[in-house]
Order: structure tokens, then sequence, then C-alpha cells
């Protein structure tokens, strides 16, 4: 996934009120940025750290630039976008690059499902109507190699969870699908010391036949793509 026009390079001051930051550009004026992620973005949200920005260019929007990028380490770009991860995760399924979601001929989003009233990332259909529900998740949070979910406690993720073990028991296939869009991360699993209630959920899944899939993207100033698959551990 490409960016559509060049991203603007800042410095960030401070997040707050959760979508919001303000951000000093190199001419040294400072904006408010929208911030399209809804986790603490522990590790990520560092006053002083380099960031780069979307410009939406529109006259009408109160904020009109949008945080993309964050310099978590050295030479460690991570995608703070949670709104992209669908569609990074949807063009490496149509490109072939996650091979465990191959021979499907049909991607639908945000279907409705399930019996507390959820939607569903990603549909896959076969040709001879079996189905396939995919959640996905953005992964930002990496401490000593592994990436770890959620960043914050989520009563939704542990919701999520639910309805995939649901869908198996009803004869379909279902996968919690982790998109992590840095690239320092070794494996990825759940952050029990974080939110253990979603810890325990993502074990009762995976024991009910949920399966559990990790990417690592490859993220740059010019775009976004999945490339490598991460194992799942859950200790």
């Amino acid at each position: 996934m490409q960016f559509e026009s060049p991203l603007v390079p800042g410095v960030l001051l401070r997040r707050y009120q959760r979508f919001l930051a303000d951000v000093r550009l190199a001419d040294g004026s400072t904006v408010t940025a929208h911030t399209p992620n809804t986790g603490s973005m522990k590790g990520c949200c560092e006053p002083g750290s380099r960031v780069w920005l979307r410009d939406s260019g529109s006259a009408t929007r109160k904020y009109p630039f949008s945080w993309e990028l964050v310099e978590a380490a050295p030479d460690v770009l991570v995608g703070i976008n949670t709104g992209l991860a669908n569609a990074l995760v949807r063009e490496a399924v149509e490109n072939g690059v996650v091979q465990e979601l191959q021979g499907y001929r049909r991607i639908r989003q945000e279907v409705r499902y399930g019996e507390e009233n959820s939607r569903i990332d990603l549909l896959l259909e076969r040709d001879d109507g079996g189905l396939c529900y995919v959640e996905v998740k953005n992964v930002t949070l990496v401490e000593g190699g592994i990436a770890l979910f959620p960043d914050a406690v989520s009563s939704r993720g542990a919701k999520h969870l639910r309805e995939l073990a649901a869908m198996v028991r009803q004869g379909h296939r279902a996968v919690i699908f982790y998109c992590v869009q840095r690239r320092d991360a070794g494996a990825v699993s759940p952050a029990d010391g974080i939110d253990p209630l979603y810890g325990r959920t993502l074990r009762e899944a995976l024991a009910q036949g949920v399966e559990a899939l990790a990417y690592r993207a490859e993220v740059g100033t010019e775009g976004i793509a999945l490339r490598e698959v991460l194992a799942v551990v859950c200790p």
C-alpha cells in the first residue's frame, strides 16, 4: 500500500484526548493532528519522537493532518493508523502473500455477524460456499522483540474472540489475524500483563479451533506492506 502523497515529517510534542497530537513541523510551526489509534500507543507516543503526518489537503476538516508513522526506536518505523490494518491484510491476501488464506473467490468487509452485534473485518468465501471469518488486529507494541496485543484493556477484543469461536462451532473457519506494523518483532503473544482476560479468552478460542495468524509489515515513509509470517506464541 503506497501513500497517495508524500508524508510530512515532524517531531511529536504530545498526544492527548486520545485522538489528538501536537506536532512541530520542520519550519518550526505546530499543528494538531488527528490520531487514528484507539489504544494506549504504549512505546509509540513519547514526546520528542520523529513522526510523519498525512496532509489531507482539506480546507473543511478541523484537523487536516493525520498521524501515520512514528520512529519508536532507532530506524524502526511504526504504522500507528489502525484504520489501515484491514486494507493491508486484504491486499496481502489478494497478492498471495498470506498463503494460509488462499483459495477464496470473494472477500467482503465489515459484514454483520454473531450474537454480540459484531462486524467481521474480512469475510472470505469459497466457490463451494465455505466461509472464513477474519478478525484483524493492528499491533504496535513490541517489548523484548515480542509483539504484544492489546496495548490497553480491550473488552471488544475479547468479544471478537468469542464471536470467532462461535463461528467455528457453526462449522466455519475463523481466524484472528495480527497485523504487526513494525519490523522489530520476532513473534506475537497476548499482552497478559496488560489485559489478562484477553489472554485467557484467546487461549480458549484457540482451543476451540480458532486459528491465529500474524504477519510483520515493512513500514516506510512511502508505503506499508505485509511481508513475513510470525509465530503466535501463547505460553
